[in-house]
């Protein structure tokens, strides 16, 4: 639709039609093209001889009038096409008017074609009702054309053209329409203002919806209630409450209407208790509500989580004749489904004589947002059964449902679906299919999703950022953040995302900035974000910072002690973990399943075996938690660790359920500890039933036949290994200096620091051979087959070390973290760095993080000695 004219003029100037350019919504053949079915039938010669004798001797206008007045369409479109001269105005309104009541679109439009191509302008009576047919059809780029046509225009030509656009979401033009119609200097009247103010709601517009609530008073409409109506509907859909309220507390008549505009405007502003004190109101004053203030009523019922007050609405809707009703049955659906009671909404929806998309939508999306997404899916299928049509809400919210699943074939039938109903350009729909890829570990159909989506909001940079940390791809996570920060204002969900990503990549100072960013906006302590940050600080090995964070943290939940819990294991804390444990017991936090991972964890690593097995039994007769398969691999990590491995062996074999890889794999690490081959083979081969394609189960295997001096049996593994392609992963390791996070890969050759980087681990090698600490050099390519620690270590971490060094001020912690594990000679390399520069290093690997000072480390050299 080309904009209107760009200056203020009394009317549009008029326009020649072959001067506009073509229309955007029809081709212009479409107005003379008809396809032979759809034509009227032709008339027997006999009957063509009698019009055309009549023709002669009557007037066709008066004749194409009275065909009109008898509904007579098909002969009344002949009649005209068929006529030497166009018949005048009074014939074509005529005409045009049953076009409308008709609905008939295609007549409609031939007879439009015939009237422009016989007038240069229209009149007022005549363009009116050709304005009036084509907004009805939907049609605003041939009423601009009409309207551009138009010499002589009054307040309804403005009124069809400001409403018809409104309708068609072309909302920013229709509010410059209205502005050209005050430039113009027509007053508007009271169909004008309804329009506007839908505009304005729609976009929204709070500073336009003021301007246009002065016009009213300006031009005293402020007593009428069409008006009043639409302006308390604008300000709610605005976000002012307030304004609304006080429009409505101001009106001298109201009506059931003005009721519910003012309760809807509570309700859309999470003001349910005031809307329904509102209500409770309206039945005093003997106001009769109507099918809409029942079922806006009954859905915000369901948010308050009052299911007394919930069953009350639904048995007033029943006194009220409503039951039968389909829209009110689907708001009790609603209603039901907020309130969690599935079971119910499933009987209202049962007993529904007549159901609707919006019947089966609230169904669906009522099982998905209570945990049963297969039920969803069950209920979706069931509705292409009967052959409903879904909406764009109903495949959004079988799109969640197939991302909670994981069902990434019914998620590429929906997508096709969209596409084919034209619902991609819904963002609702495209931001479904963003978090439905991203969690079947398809990233990358996610990225093409969004690369073309038309618009983007927040929820749709989330799911991106959300879906790279999900995939792993922190890096990817922080660059569409940044990006994002260009238009977008991230919200809580935004930022607990990047912070994970910030985690994850050990990017502390990114991290700060984020913090920093959130302290501005002033929602530092919504939703999960306190635990984002405090778990960001613990993950990158500043206790101390977490530990603040924790202490200002007013509204501590069990995560946010369990996230503290976490960080003291993960830096060698056992005793540290257990008195925080006991002191959130005495605070009356409840612990839950993590909570006694972390703990059983913190007994594993310290040694603590009676501790360990006070835990393990507290857990069912204390606190009520059955053990799952997490805390049993813990309590076989333990036994293990201090060589019980009978006795683990044992324990695995009396467990009440059937054992994963990882508590074979907890088995087969200690068998590694204390050499126990025969052992530990019998559980390498539990693990690789279960795991045949985890590197690091190999690993463990290897380094027990390394140690044992089985070199025949190692030299098999490193075999089975290349053959399935699992000795190829490159080792990585990045480190953040400055707010930049630069990576290494193993014998990377590539930074440009390279040569001060060599420099400074061959100057650290020498100081080592000095003092008979003779570390393990790196080797060319043609070696590698001779280390298994080249390749499952690596020793990317010695480059991502060693620019930390040259890049900071002296004192300062490095801190890298690594995609696989630290072997026994890096191990050696990093302690003896930290006592030679006299700071602390920090390396987060693939199995724990150590934390390296005064040539020592936290994990108590286990597993290295």
């Amino acid at each position: 639709m080309p904009p209107p004219p760009a200056k203020p003029a009394l009317n549009p100037p008029l326009l020649p039609l072959a001067s506009l350019p073509s229309p955007r919504a029809l081709p212009p053949s479409r107005l003379h093209r008809l396809s032979p079915e759809k034509r009227p039938r032709r008339l027997s010669s006999a009957a063509v001889s009698a019009a055309a004798s009549t023709s002669s001797s009557a007037d066709p206008s008066a004749e194409l009038r009275a065909l009109c007045s008898h509904g007579q369409l098909a002969q009344a479109l002949w009649l005209l096409e068929s006529s030497a001269e166009p018949p005048d105005e009074d014939a074509y309104v005529a005409l045009f008017r049953l076009c409308e009541w008709r609905r008939a679109l295609e007549p409609g439009l031939r007879a439009c074609a015939h009237a422009d191509d016989r007038h240069a302008w229209f009149g007022l009576r005549l363009g009116n009702a050709m304005l009036s047919m084509l907004i009805r059809f939907g049609e605003t780029w041939h009423a601009w054309r009409v309207f551009a046509k138009m010499p002589e225009r009054d307040v309804f030509s403005w009124n069809v053209m400001v409403g018809g656009y409104g309708k068609a979401g072309l909302l920013e033009e229709a509010l410059d329409l209205y502005h050209r119609m005050m430039w113009a200097g027509m007053r508007p009247d009271v169909y004008t203002f309804p329009c506007v103010l839908r505009s304005c709601g729609g976009i929204p517009d709070w500073e336009m919806g003021r301007e246009v609530h002065a016009h009213v008073l300006r031009f005293g409409f402020g007593g009428e209630v069409d008006v009043l109506n639409a302006l308390m509907t604008m300000y709610a859909k605005c976000g002012d409450a307030v304004a609304a309220r006080k429009v409505f507390d101001g009106m001298t008549v109201m009506d059931c209407i003005s009721w519910n505009a003012m309760i809807a405007g509570h309700f859309e502003n999470c003001e349910c208790n005031t809307g329904l004190e509102l209500f409770l109101t309206m039945l005093e004053d003997e106001v009769q509500p109507n099918l809409m203030t029942i079922t806006s009523v009954t859905v915000a019922s369901g948010l308050l989580s009052d299911i007394s007050f919930a069953k009350e609405m639904h048995g007033l809707a029943v006194k009220r004749g409503f039951a039968t009703d389909v829209a009110f049955c689907n708001s009790l659906i609603q209603m039901y489904a907020s309130l969690g009671m599935m079971g119910q909404a499933k009987t209202v929806f049962s007993r529904m004589d007549a159901r609707d998309a919006m019947s089966w939508t609230a169904m669906i999306s009522g099982y998905e947002k209570n945990g049963f997404p297969d039920k969803a899916l069950e209920v979706y299928a069931l509705m292409e059964v009967n052959n409903v049509s879904p909406d764009d809400v109903t495949i959004a919210s079988a799109l969640a449902a197939c991302a909670c699943l994981g069902r990434l074939d019914v998620g590429i039938k929906l997508h096709e679906l969209a596409e084919s109903k034209g619902f991609m350009s819904y963002i609702v729909v495209a931001n479904a299919l963003l978090e439905m890829y991203a969690k079947s570990k398809h990233i990358d159909k996610a990225i093409e999703v969004f690369k073309y989506m038309p618009e983007k909001d927040v929820v749709s940079w989330s799911s991106m950022i959300a879906g790279f940390c999900f995939n792993h791809r922190n890096f990817e996570a922080l660059y569409y953040f940044r990006h994002m920060l260009v238009d977008v204002k991230p919200n809580c969900v935004t930022f607990i995302a990047a912070l994970a990503a910030c985690a994850a990549t050990g990017a502390l100072r990114s991290g700060k900035e984020i913090h920093a960013h959130v302290l501005r906006c002033g929602i530092e302590s919504e939703g999960y974000l306190p635990n984002a940050l405090i778990d960001l600080y613990a993950k990158c090995g500043q206790t101390g910072y977490a530990w603040a964070q924790f202490c200002v943290h007013g509204a501590k939940d069990v995560v946010s002690w369990n996230i503290m819990l976490a960080g003291f294991v993960a830096h060698g804390h056992g005793d540290t973990a257990l008195s925080f444990f006991n002191q959130m017991v005495k605070t009356g936090e409840c612990p839950d399943e993590v909570t006694f991972v972390a703990l059983l964890c913190a007994c594993s690593r310290g040694g603590m075996v009676k501790e360990g097995w006070e835990l393990f039994h507290s857990m069912t007769e204390k606190y009520s938690i059955l053990p799952n398969l997490k805390h049993y691999a813990c309590m076989v990590d333990l036994l293990s660790r201090v060589g019980r491995l009978t006795e683990a062996y044992n324990f695995i074999a009396e467990m009440p359920i059937t054992p994963d890889a990882a508590v074979w794999g907890a088995l087969l690490n200690g068998c590694r500890i204390h050499r126990n081959v025969e052992l530990g083979e019998l559980a390498a081969k539990y693990v690789f039933e279960l795991e045949p394609n985890d590197a690091g189960y190999y690993v463990l295997l290897c380094d027990l036949y390394a140690d044992a001096g089985r070199w025949d049996k190692l030299s098999r593994v490193r075999k089975t290994m290349r053959d399935k392609g699992l000795d190829h992963c490159s080792g990585c390791s990045w480190v953040e200096v400055k707010g930049v996070v630069h990576a290494f890969l193993t014998d990377d050759e590539s930074h440009p620091q390279i040569r001060e980087i060599n420099t400074v681990l061959e100057g650290i090698y020498e100081r080592m051979k000095a003092s008979d600490c003779v570390p393990v050099e790196s080797r060319s390519s043609e070696d590698k087959e001779v280390s298994k620690d080249d390749i499952f270590c690596g020793h990317s971490e010695r480059l991502a070390v060693a620019f930390g060094l040259i890049s900071t001020a002296p004192g300062t912690p490095v801190s890298v973290t690594k995609n696989q594990y630290t072997c026994q000679n890096c191990h050696r390399i990093l302690k003896m760095i930290s006592n030679i520069v006299r700071r602390d290093i920090i390396v987060r690997d693939s199995k724990e993080l150590h934390h390296f000072k005064d040539g020592s480390c936290t994990c108590g050299d286990e597993g290295y000695s």
